[in-house]
């Protein structure tokens, strides 16, 4: 392997040891290595075993050792980086005009945010920003029986908590007058009908491409049976339909529902009205009239594109310029209200912020960032191809946000005692970042300590471990406590460096370990680990909500003083 690429590893492989308490991955560095040159991801394999020996001689240093190395051969690194500006990829927009671009985001406040949420608020918002132009918060309440207050809140604060600038928030339920006077518009054309036929016989003339007698019924019939519909017809006895073609190969299009009953109370509005609009009707006057220049939705709508357009015409209203993207869900992670309701009613998972969960409380809960969300979405674009990515596909963008700002601290699970004799100090003090000036903290320590269960378990009598941070121990005695003699700065080579707390001190706490809630449609009875571990008291100090980094294990966030949450490595 050409030495200058050996070199470029060994560069890496220290930059991220230095940053992360010590220590690295092989694949984050073949990660590192594939993206910077990806003429080696036909030689993977070539490359790997090259990385494995580079990493674990890197990881076999002190922090100092390896700040010296970095400091002789590659001191850039630690050079302060240069904000560069990065060139977000939205495609320009068609017959747009700059200052007068008029976007919307339209949700039914039926449910939680979740990541799809995020991707289709985040892509209007942006295109809006573009051309400085208009950005609309339009709640999608015409569906009394699914709708509730409590999710209309919750999507105004996940579109806060993204930092979502919204210039205009409405209802689609204000403009109710305005649908019954276009229904009218529409049944006193011939352009829609009441159809009194049962729901059965209805999906049975779609499929067949068949009118049904209704269809042929005249304006004064249709009318009279709209009074009723306000009056007498119960919900299911009539609904009014669009006439359009019954033969189209887009079944949509097979004279769709425009406006149907429903007696459930409306959240705001009560019981004042019975006849509500459909999705398709209520979406497609209220762009209009809203002035909004380009209606972009996920591809599942994309069939509904001919409608919306085919029933502005039949009202002479002016069409917006429609675009669509994929959806976006997470492999093992899904969107679903119906699917993620019966979990919670079975209590399979506590909440809609449970950290499983891809909705913007749990990811928020889960500690990941708004603009690492933000920078996801983005890289994504306007693809039409499916996105079903893997979780460590935001974790990469996130992590980016948190190592900056994360202070390292000490944790230890499965803790073992360890009695280290001859110790010369009462307290260290310890850098809460290896990078960024983050202060110091001060550790009061005495001869016994807590280290990891993992790490005890390869320790042998008679062999060195350096506690990081302290110096070097030589084991004298094994078992289910562990003693040794304080060697202090000894060789560090080829030497375990392990982390510890102070017995004394330390501070117990819950670490809730999030995995993938579900194995193809199976869900993973093993999604959720709770370790029983001990931290540093300064801990304690931390605000709820902060993001930590355990030195050797990962980011974090603090739930509460007794619980974190695991974010990601």
């Amino acid at each position: 392997m050409d030495e200058e690429i050996k070199k470029e590893i060994r560069k890496m492989s220290l930059q991220n040891a230095f940053e992360h308490g010590g220590q690295t991955q092989d694949k984050i560095i073949l990660g590192k290595i594939l993206g910077t040159k990806p003429e080696f991801r036909t030689k993977v394999k070539e490359i790997s075993g090259e990385i494995s020996e580079i990493v674990a001689s890197v990881n076999q240093l002190s922090i100092e050792e390896q700040q010296k190395e970095i400091e002789e051969n590659f001191p850039e690194v630690l050079a302060p980086k240069e904000k560069v500006e990065e060139r977000e990829g939205l495609p320009e927009l068609e017959g747009a005009e700059q200052g007068k671009v008029v976007t919307r985001f339209p949700p039914e406040p039926n449910g939680y945010p979740h990541i799809g949420h995020a991707k289709a608020a985040i892509i209007n918002s942006e295109y809006a920003k573009m051309y400085g132009g208009k950005f609309i918060l339009r709640m999608d309440d015409t569906n009394p029986e699914a709708e509730r207050m409590e999710y209309h809140a919750a999507i105004k604060v996940g579109l806060e908590w993204l930092g979502i600038k919204i210039d205009t928030v409405k209802s689609t339920s204000d403009d109710m007058e305005i649908f019954y006077e276009k229904g009218l518009e529409l049944i006193n054309s011939g352009k829609a009908y009441i159809c009194t036929c049962k729901r059965d016989d209805i999906s049975k003339f779609r499929r067949e491409r068949k009118d049904c007698k209704c269809s042929k019924d005249d304006p004064d019939k249709n009318l009279k049976n709209w009074e009723k519909m306000n009056q007498k017809f119960k919900p299911g006895e009539a609904i009014v339909r669009f006439r359009g073609d019954m033969k189209a190969d887009n079944a949509v299009m097979r004279d769709p529902v425009l406006m149907r009953i429903i007696e459930e109370k409306h959240y705001t509005l009560g019981d004042k009205y019975r006849i509500w609009p459909s999705y398709d009707f209520a979406v497609a006057i209220e762009d209009s009239i809203d002035g909004v220049t380009h209606a972009f939705r996920s591809k599942e709508f994309e069939l509904r594109k001919e409608l919306i357009d085919a029933i502005l015409d039949a009202l002479n209203m002016r069409k917006p310029y429609q675009g669509f993207f994929s959806r976006l869900e997470f492999k093992g992670m899904p969107i679903s209200k119906r699917v993620i309701k019966p979990l919670i009613e079975e209590g399979k998972v506590s909440w809609y912020d449970d950290p499983r969960l891809p909705t913007l409380e749990a990811l928020k809960r889960r500690g990941i960032k708004p603009e690492a969300i933000r920078k996801f979405v983005m890289s994504l674009g306007m693809t039409k191809a499916n996105t079903l990515a893997p979780f460590d596909a935001l974790e990469a963008f996130n992590r980016k946000f948190v190592d900056a700002e994360s202070i390292r601290l000490f944790m230890v699970s499965k803790a073992k005692k360890l009695v280290v004799k001859n110790l010369p100090m009462t307290f260290v003090e310890i850098p809460n970042h290896p990078v960024n000036d983050k202060g110091k903290r001060k550790i009061e320590i005495s001869e016994d300590f807590y280290i990891a269960g993992d790490d005890a378990e390869a320790i042998t009598e008679g062999m060195q471990i350096r506690l990081l941070g302290l110096g070097n121990v030589s084991i004298t005695k094994v078992g289910f406590e562990f003693e040794g003699e304080f060697v202090g700065e000894g060789d560090t080579t080829n030497i375990p460096k392990i982390q510890w707390v102070p017995q004394k001190t330390a501070h117990e706490i819950k670490m809730i370990v999030p995995k993938v809630l579900f194995n193809g449609e199976e869900f993973n009875e093993d999604s959720l680990e709770e370790l029983d571990v001990y931290t540093e008291p300064h801990y304690l100090q931390l605000k709820e909500g902060e993001e930590i980094q355990f030195v050797r294990f990962g980011y974090c966030r603090k739930d509460s003083h007794n619980q974190a949450i695991f974010t990601h490595k």
